[in-house]
């Protein structure tokens, strides 16, 4: 009976400014979901305690992380060609990015939160897109829970689909200009775009597993592998004009391109007429589509079409 009541002596709530005398303050169900870094809209605290309780009788702490890593890259005295290996891109584009994301992904200050930052969310994304590092590393290297560095990521992923995509991926307006560049690299007249689709792998799904199988990867790799299709066109510059995303890997090059908006809306549709998109083997020829010749024993002029059509993907 004298074990037993010393034991709960050990988890007898101390009462604020007590000292830590051999009496152990008692964690609080939402204090441990806290520390695992979830939280309603994800932010970490970055505060150390808050009071709760009437009278100041119970305290909820809050796990202190290392910043360390972040403050350094954030600070106006880390190194250009750092913050660029880093984050694959430069300080003036990542300001930029954090600009025009910033009203979409801001959150504001709780009673007993401050929000993250705008910088530190977008850096979070950009980090883990650039490097494909583990979540448990990335939120070390944060000083953020895992859970909380998932959500971030996929909340500015889709700030980034809403807010930028639409303006950065866009038809060129003045296809005559790129066409002319097309023609200056390759010969070919009135190219306005080179299409190609690649996988990105991608662990295998729950559900319609069948589905994403890539067959072509698989094979190459000795290793069963699954993934989802990136359509993309890009201009003589190599900057995207056109996407097609997540459709399933098992899916041929002519398929992704029969579902696509690029297909429906301007192919299809007739608004490229004069005007021709180069893409691969894999694609079907047609009145806005060029593709390699695939017979043996060509000709020299289409020996040197198919040449030149290869160099622009």
């Amino acid at each position: 009976m004298a074990d037993r009541r010393k034991r709960s002596a050990e988890y007898q709530l101390a009462p604020e400014g007590a000292e830590a005398s051999g009496v152990k303050r008692q964690r609080s169900p939402t204090s441990s979901r806290e520390n695992s870094g979830g939280s309603n809209d994800g932010d970490h605290e970055h505060s150390s305690a808050a009071a709760g309780g009437r009278g100041g009788g119970r305290r909820l702490w809050v796990k202190e992380r290392d910043h360390e890593w972040w403050d350094r890259m954030s600070s106006p005295a880390c190194p250009e060609d750092e913050f660029r290996r880093a984050f694959r891109m430069s300080r003036a584009t990542f300001e930029a990015v954090c600009e025009e994301l910033g009203a979409a992904v801001a959150k504001e200050d709780t009673m007993l939160r401050a929000a993250i930052p705008v910088r530190q969310r977008v850096a979070v994304c950009i980090w883990r897109l650039a490097t494909g590092e583990p979540l448990r590393l990335v939120s070390k290297r944060f000083g953020l829970g895992i859970s909380t560095c998932h959500k971030l990521v996929l909340e500015v992923c889709a700030a980034i689909k809403a807010v930028l995509m639409p303006k950065a991926v866009q038809w060129p307006e003045a296809p005559a200009d790129v066409a002319a560049q097309f023609e200056a690299a390759s010969g070919i007249a009135n190219v306005v775009g080179s299409m190609y689709t690649t996988h990105i792998p991608i662990i295998a799904p729950k559900a319609n597993v069948a589905a994403y199988y890539n067959r072509r990867h698989t094979e190459r790799n000795q290793k069963t592998s699954y993934s989802i299709t990136v359509q993309g066109v890009v201009d003589a510059a190599g900057a995207f004009t056109d996407v097609c995303i997540g459709w399933p890997g098992s899916m041929s090059d002519a398929d992704v391109l029969d579902r696509s908006a690029l297909y429906a809306q301007r192919g299809a549709a007739g608004r490229l007429q004069g005007q021709w998109v180069v893409g691969g083997a894999g694609y079907p020829l047609m009145d806005w589509l060029l593709v390699p010749y695939t017979h043996q024993n060509m000709t020299f002029q289409k020996q040197i079409l198919s040449s030149s059509g290869k160099q622009m993907f």
